[in-house]
């Protein structure tokens, strides 16, 4: 019945425990007479050992010995061992004393039993776990997979000891570039060379698995390893990054395929988490297009600082579904609504600022899409990105929104194309309505407090965004090809998804300290050329350019040749935060602010070359060059 309840393994180990003290003492009693115990002796011991074993038996399980598997048995165990052993001990010498019991024990016999008691019991548990991990591990290593580790720091040792209990992945060896490592083990497993080395360990090995465990590797490493392992015909993969292991959101173990953020090599964001919570936690927060990449992306950023409810605006049915059933699932404890709506429907706005009173707006609703905007379209972009902002800043400002963030791009610098220019007039937009918010602050009320404050954000693209060339290159790759790039010499700057979000954030935690209105601008790092993006997805999918051809059909309208931050009339002066500064953007004023929405409110439908010659007069940057070379 006792082994019943506690578990035939339990039982088991604990009647082995036993039957070791048992053993000790008779062993401690041999070797003290040298393998020659008078009988006397020996009766004593005898008589005595009962006490011994219940006594000892009691510590163990006091001390918890039980609660874990012989299989992991590590240190924290034995150490567990050590003192059960010796409270016993020490406990059977005042009970000797308290009853006293008049046995004859010898004095040596209290030294070498409980040593012989740890030995016993530390080895069979650690003797047990290497013949299980042996047997699981390593007797079916040839059903698991090979794989060879780079690097040999502290990520690498977690990842070996996390790879030793599976039966999917047998490790052969590491390769790193200190020297000081080579020929070393490391968790039982050899440092065998440098990383450059890698094609050589790959056909000596014969291995079929690369891991790349440095979180914090730069992107030169990320990109070389990928190159190698696609030339030789082996899969790369990768440890989570390093901010992922920090944050606890992920183990070492949890190894992936590498992608292309980690071929970007940017690093981690620093956030000022105090100051977002202050603005961020217990709020009401509402954001525009919430289905699509960025919208959504930030609404599961907020949910980590535990807003009182996020509102989630959205005209897209299909996108709204989907990130309703996602946030459900994720987040139960955050109050959620999902409304449907268009920012350009001012009832509907109203209605919706009246139910909720948000404190906190981020918009990052917009159509986007450069060459869809430029032609057939381009009077719904105008009216969407332009007409919609207006509505909802103004909006805002009479439900008294403390912060207003627009998510703008680095195609409103200079724009040659109808996206581009209703983004910066979006940005003019909110510069003129942060004027006119701070001069309808009431009589008696603080200025900074009271008004809405309006913070612009500009960055580059987002890798895999929707509409992005990112999904449409995997789509061509998983036909076969080929890819199609418009010029060979193209640039665009490129971040992760969930960095632009983060970002967003802390800009929009910053904007206000200039009063209002500033133009945020993302350090994008260094521009990526197309092509080799084409050919890093070409690699990723584990072949190689001979596989997939790349051809060049040319910039279609609307599109540049390079991307840029900033115009040639703006300059920007730096931020408390490294990765954020802000652009000195031409101004505008309440009257322009007038006459434009005046425009904007007649305008029923445009052709699209109408869009273009009204462009000119608003968006003084503004160029309707189709194609630059």
């Amino acid at each position: 019945m006792f082994a019943r309840k506690i578990g035939i393994p339990t039982f088991v180990a604990f009647i082995h425990d036993l039957v070791a003290v048992a053993v000790a003492w008779w062993f401690a009693y041999l070797f003290r007479y040298n393998f020659h115990t008078p009988p006397l002796e020996f009766g004593s011991l005898l008589e005595i050992l009962p006490w011994i074993v219940v006594i000892q038996g009691s510590f163990f399980v006091w001390w918890g010995l039980y609660r874990g598997l012989w299989r992991y048995a590590s240190l924290p165990d034995l150490k567990r061992i050590f003192i059960a052993v010796v409270t016993g001990t020490v406990t059977l010498s005042f009970v000797l004393w308290l009853f006293d019991l008049q046995v004859n024990i010898p004095k040596a016999a209290f030294l070498l039993a409980p040593l012989l008691l740890l030995l016993i019991m530390g080895g069979s548990r650690l003797t047990y776990r290497a013949w299980k991990e042996r047997r699981l591990y390593g007797l079916e290593s040839n059903e698991a997979k090979l794989v060879l580790i780079l690097g040999a720091g502290s990520t690498a040792m977690n990842l070996v000891k996390d790879l030793a209990r599976s039966r999917d992945w047998h490790v052969v060896g590491m390769l790193d570039d200190d020297p000081r490592k080579l020929g070393t083990r490391l968790q039982g497993i050899r440092v065998l060379g440098m990383i450059n080395e890698l094609p050589h360990w790959v056909q000596q090995l014969n291995v079929g698995h690369v891991i790349i465990a440095i979180p914090s590797v730069s992107r030169r490493i990320h990109r070389q390893a990928l190159e190698m392992c696609s030339e030789i015909g082996v899969k790369a993969m990768t440890v989570p990054s390093y901010a992922d292991l920090i944050s606890g959101k992920t183990t070492v173990s949890q190894i992936r395929e590498i992608e292309l953020d980690d071929l970007l090599g940017r690093a981690p964001v620093v956030l000022d988490d105090d100051g977002l919570h202050g603005l961020l936690t217990g709020k009401i927060i509402l954001v525009t297009g919430a289905g699509g990449s960025i919208g959504s992306e930030l609404c599961r950023q907020l949910a980590a600082f535990q807003p009182d409810r996020i509102i989630f605006l959205e005209l897209n049915e299909l996108a709204l579904y989907n990130i309703q059933e996602e946030f459900l699932l994720r987040f139960p404890d955050i109050n959620l609504s999902f409304v449907i709506g268009d920012i350009k429907d001012h009832a509907r706005m109203a209605q919706l600022f009246s139910q909720y009173r948000p404190s906190v707006v981020f918009h990052a609703a917009a159509y986007k899409h450069v060459p869809l905007m430029e032609q057939e379209n381009a009077c719904q972009a105008l009216l969407n990105n332009v007409l919609g902002t207006y509505v909802l800043a103004q909006v805002a400002i009479s439900y008294g929104v403390e912060k207003f963030v627009l998510i703008s791009t680095d195609k409103a610098v200079n724009p040659v194309s109808v996206m581009g220019a209703s983004k910066r007039l979006a940005e003019m937009v909110c510069q003129a309505l942060q004027q006119y918010s701070a001069k309808n602050v009431k009589p008696g009320q603080n200025n900074q407090s009271n008004q809405t404050c309006f913070v612009m954000v500009r960055f580059g693209n987002v890798l895999g965004s929707t509409g992005s060339v990112i999904p449409k290159f995997r789509e061509q790759i998983a036909r076969g090809g080929p890819i199609t790039i418009t010029h060979p010499e193209m640039t665009r700057y490129f971040m992760s998804i969930p960095e632009a979000a983060q970002l967003v954030l802390q800009a929009g935690l910053m904007g206000g300290t200039k009063g209002g209105g500033e133009i945020f601008v993302l350090d994008m790092g260094d521009p990526v050329k197309i092509v080799d993006l084409a050919n890093d997805l070409i690699h990723l999918s584990g072949l190689g350019e001979d596989d997939i051809r790349i051809v060049f059909s040319g910039l279609r309208p609307g599109e540049k040749l390079h991307e840029e931050l900033l115009s040639a009339s703006e300059n920007t002066f730096p931020t408390p935060h490294q990765k954020l500064r802000i652009a000195q953007a031409r101004q505008v004023d309440e009257q322009w602010l007038s006459e434009l929405t005046a425009w904007l409110l007649k305008i029923t439908v445009l052709s699209d070359q109408e869009v273009r010659d009204q462009l000119v007069k608003w968006v003084l940057e503004y160029s309707t060059k189709e194609t630059e070379h």
